[in-house]
């Protein structure tokens, strides 16, 4: 057996059902940010939860709505989910992180799921987050 690479993080399991909920959300709201929660155990997600994008200009940022944001910790909690990952949409621009979401990014050791969706095909990258900086991630999707 091999030793893991310094900074290596085990890949994101991401149930088909759940990655085509979230595409289908960002490609519903073309001109905007869309954000949700992602709850489950492990590595694993088990639900989405998408939550109202409140931001200012939500053309190029998300703001999760305060109430539906704590709704949706409660029903992981009480499913025995914890906060696995955060997601949100880039409309505009790469599925990185900009300096805006490192700025604002609040949750370490979570996993942040961005979807660009402006190419003819989107894509979603994964990132976790340790507190001061992002570190992409593979996603496995099944």
């Amino acid at each position: 057996m091999s030793a893991a690479q310094p900074g290596a993080r085990d890949p994101l399991q991401l149930p088909r059902a759940i990655y085509e909920a979230m595409l289908q959300e960002a490609r519903g709201a073309p001109r905007e940010e869309v954000c949700g929660l992602l709850g489950g155990r492990g590595d694993t997600a088990g639900r989405y939860y998408p939550v109202r994008n409140i931001a200012a200009d939500p053309r190029c940022e998300f703001l999760m709505e305060p109430g539906a944001q704590i709704d949706a910790m409660r029903a992981m909690r009480e499913r025995g989910e914890s906060l696995l990952a955060i997601f949100h949409s880039h409309p505009d621009s790469p599925a990185a992180p900009s300096a805006l979401d490192l700025a604002r990014a609040a949750y370490p050791d979570t996993i942040y799921l961005i979807a660009a969706t402006a190419g003819k095909e989107p894509a979603m990258n994964a990132y976790y987050y340790d507190g001061k900086d992002f570190e992409q991630i593979d996603i496995h999707i099944t």
